[in-house]
């Protein structure tokens, strides 16, 4: 059937993305766009690969990288406005439920505070109470704090038992909000992706390579430990965490998949990505790094990362398949002469000589 299909198909060489491309029973395009977004279409259809949304998407991304400049600039510009994927609604609704969340948690400090106050004024009429007591020529304003004594109790009464309302509020509030973390799918630390997502956007892929047959990659990647050790400070190594998640984003497609394991460590999914572009990818981001120098009180330090490589194959299980990058990060970690490692594949593994 997919046969067929080519033989009704004739891609010619296209150039820089901006060359015509003939297709039997296909209008000529009219736009450089028309032009670029065939020759994804043929590109998958080449591939034997279905040209569902998802993988026309990850192909558009992959086949612009090789483009020239202005036509990436061009489609880049195009495609800003249709920035509006639901992971982005998601995303954002999330920040929203957690910084509700933290107005929640204000109000009840602020009211705690109100409280603490109100039980500060009650001791002080307690003692002005006991000072007036010793005086015969104060009965009067005796009689008057009194009275005041007791709507101040009363008050305060009242306050407590809010209070103790308002807390039974947060209390089932942070349930919720406990609970929809367990589903989330953003990072608010760093900006990206979380562990959970990155975990089921892994095991989708592993499902989706045994139907299709295509190569991707997963890569993991941390602030190089030989630079944390040689900084020492907890505050500027964040900082540059931070710094390695923004470029991170930079230099990833929008088919790639950036997210934050945990501890500084980032995984990014590299989806129709074999090994040696993934290697290209991870030289890339290198250079990137080390050319962005951090200042740390008028020192400029060269940032340094250490990346593992891993292929995504459907004979391993999504855990297999992390800790294999992340055990080549590790040993790229150990040697200050290395900056990436690529994990061997399982078969390799079998083969190696055993003692």
């Amino acid at each position: 059937m997919s046969g067929s299909i080519r033989k009704r198909r004739d891609l010619s060489a296209v150039d820089e993305g901006t060359s015509h491309i003939k297709t039997a029973g296909l209008s000529e395009p009219t736009s450089d766009l028309e032009v670029y977004a065939k020759e994804v279409l043929m590109s998958l259809i080449s591939d034997n690969l279905p040209p569902t949304p998802n993988n026309f998407s990850l192909y558009f991304d992959r086949i612009l990288e090789e483009k020239s400049d202005t036509l990436r600039k061009q489609i880049s510009a195009i495609l800003e406005f249709e920035n509006d994927s639901d992971d982005d609604k998601t995303i954002e609704l999330e920040k929203n439920l957690k910084s509700g969340f933290s107005s929640i948690k204000n109000i009840l400090q602020v009211t705690a505070n109100l409280y603490k106050n109100m039980s500060l004024m009650t001791k002080i009429l307690d003692k002005r109470k006991a000072e007036l007591a010793n005086d015969a020529d104060a009965q009067t304003a005796l009689s008057i704090v009194t009275s005041l004594e007791g709507d101040v109790y009363k008050l305060n009464g009242i306050l407590k038992k809010q209070i103790s309302q308002m807390k039974d509020l947060y209390d089932d509030t942070a349930e919720i909000v406990k609970s929809v973390e367990n589903e989330t799918i953003f990072d608010n630390q760093y900006g990206v992706y979380n562990k959970r997502y990155l975990l089921n956007k892994i095991t989708q892929e592993i499902q989706v390579i045994k139907e299709f047959k295509h190569s991707s990659t997963l890569m993991t990647l941390e602030l190089s430990k030989s630079l944390e050790e040689d900084i020492g400070n907890d505050k500027a190594i964040m900082l540059m965490t931070r710094t390695i998640a923004r470029l991170l984003m930079k230099t990833s497609r929008r088919s790639d998949i950036v997210s934050h394991y945990g501890n500084g460590v980032f995984g990014m999914l590299l989806k129709h990505t074999d090994i040696t572009s993934a290697t290209k990818a991870s030289e890339r981001l290198i250079d990137l790094v080390s050319n962005s120098n951090f200042f740390l009180a008028e020192k400029e330090i060269q940032l340094k990362v250490s990346i593992g490589i891993s292929s995504i194959t459907p004979d391993q299980s999504t855990e297999e398949i992390l800790v294999g990058a992340l055990d080549a990060m590790a040993l790229a970690s150990s040697n200050p002469k290395i900056d990436y490692t690529i994990a061997p594949l399982p078969q390799q593994k079998k083969e190696e000589p055993t003692e």
